[in-house]
């Protein structure tokens, strides 16, 4: 099967249109982004204030380690523990391009040392000028959705804007911003749970008492955390990524739907700090977990679909890649259509374990990374890279054939792929209501 002038066809031969939007901005080797990044001060600014957080950091978790070595203990490995998974989901997001790992963890660094040093004093300061403007009870109920979002918003997206500063060839699609957003807000949503946590045993007066430590991350981390700090720094992270990436468009358009961005994870953090709907952990679990639902869902569909735009954009840039090859041995139309879809290659490489076992699955897996990494190697015109993974692909699609599997695709399942994730939701949603009933009631 042939590819007809840019236009891939599926697994059943019909041609698919290639995307009318427009192409991500070409990346840069990231070993030339590294090199360039150590002559800018802001890199050097970056460092200076992620030491300085570090060290504040240091300070607070020395003096509850030394008070309370139990539940710090606890509570540091518990969070740990939970940031892995919301790790590896965001950095997933990308699979054809993926980020550095240390400008990974430079975003994550930014929300957990940088952002929060920033939030404990300037949240202080917003609640004692909202009570003595209006008063301290004004300040007690809406102090928190004022002043969270004004301060802890504004730092955070900072932090991706330093990450552009720093490295702003690697800001090649605007799913690259929500990335870098999202590790920001988990870095703080991480640093931010685990100092509520150890005030919380503070507070309770028990000593080195580990209930508080469970409390706090059953609702902060089990009920809040889908969507909390995480949520709102991607949405935010799309704007600074829709500025920088879309240079076709207007300079007033770009700043203005970064504004929007900003404006909107300002909005959704202010509903979620609102008294607005408030319901106490102990009054109703019933009440609590529609509350909970009622404010996150919808910014969590919101950032859901922004993402899934995104990540189709990027596709079809990368994807067009190996189209322009015009070499079936390296991708066939069915796994150029299967390697744009997460859900297609989970397809391909079930299939490949039907047919083939282990082998034919590892085979698949190996041979879709390889196509991912050769197509962003074309597009960035790196010659060694570009053979290193042309010869890698040719390796594995020689293993499938030995397999008797050569293609590394599966009948399209997109309905029956659907359905499977719908009711892995339900049955999700399903689970968590009921823990939170047995934990709330």
């Amino acid at each position: 099967m042939t590819a007809v002038a840019g236009r891939p066809e599926d697994a059943s031969g019909a041609s698919v249109p290639r995307s009318a939007r427009t192409a991500p901005v070409h990346p840069t080797p990231v070993w030339a982004v590294a090199r360039k990044s150590l002559l800018l001060p802001a890199f050097w600014l970056v460092a200076i204030l992620l030491a300085v957080g570090a060290v504040h950091l240091v300070s607070i978790l020395r003096d509850a380690f030394l008070e309370y070595p139990k539940a710090t203990t606890l509570t540091v490995a518990l969070f740990a523990v939970y940031a892995i998974p919301f790790w590896l989901f965001v950095g997933a997001l990308d699979y054809l391009e993926r980020e550095p790992p240390l400008l990974l963890a430079t975003a994550f660094g930014w929300g957990g040392l940088v952002a929060t040093m920033v939030a404990i004093p300037g949240n202080t300061a917003v609640h004692n000028l909202l009570a003595k403007v209006y008063s301290p009870e004004f300040a007690a109920s809406w102090g928190p959705a004022i002043a969270g979002p004004t301060i802890e918003e504004t730092a955070r997206v900072l932090g991706v804007v330093a990450i552009v500063l720093i490295a702003h060839a690697q800001i090649n699609s605007i799913l690259d911003g929500v990335i870098y957003g999202a590790l920001v807000g988990l870095g703080f949503q991480v640093v931010e749970d685990i100092v509520y946590a150890v005030g919380a045993v503070d507070i309770a007066g028990r000593g080195d008492d580990v209930g508080p430590v469970f409390a706090t991350f059953f609702v902060r981390g089990f009920l809040a955390g889908l969507w909390s700090h995480t949520l709102f720094g991607a949405l935010a992270g799309f704007g600074v990524g829709y500025l920088v990436v879309r240079g076709d468009r207007s300079l007033a358009r770009r700043a203005g739907i970064a504004a929007l961005a900003l404006g909107g994870a300002w909005a959704c953090h202010f509903v979620w700090n609102s008294p607005l709907l408030a319901v106490e952990v102990g009054d109703n679990g019933y009440a609590l977990i529609a509350v909970l639902l009622a404010k996150g869902i919808p910014p969590l569909l919101m950032i859901l679909l922004l993402v899934r735009s995104a990540r189709h954009r990027e596709a079809d840039f990368y994807i067009q890649q190996l189209v322009d090859l015009h070499d079936p041995n390296i991708a066939t139309p069915a796994e150029l259509h299967v390697l744009s879809m997460g859900h297609l290659r989970a397809n391909a490489r079930r299939h490949a374990y039907g047919r083939a076992g282990t082998a034919g699955r590892r085979a698949v897996r190996r041979i879709q990374r390889a196509q991912a990494r050769l197509a962003v190697a074309v597009s960035r015109s790196d010659p060694i890279a570009v053979d290193r993974w042309r010869t890698e692909v040719l390796a594995q699609r020689g293993r499938l054939r030995v397999l008797g599997h050569p293609e590394a695709a599966a009948p399209d399942e997109r309905t029956g792929s659907m359905r499977r994730r719908m009711l892995y939701l339900l049955i999700g949603i399903a689970v968590m209501a009921a823990l939170c009933t047995a934990a709330l009631l």
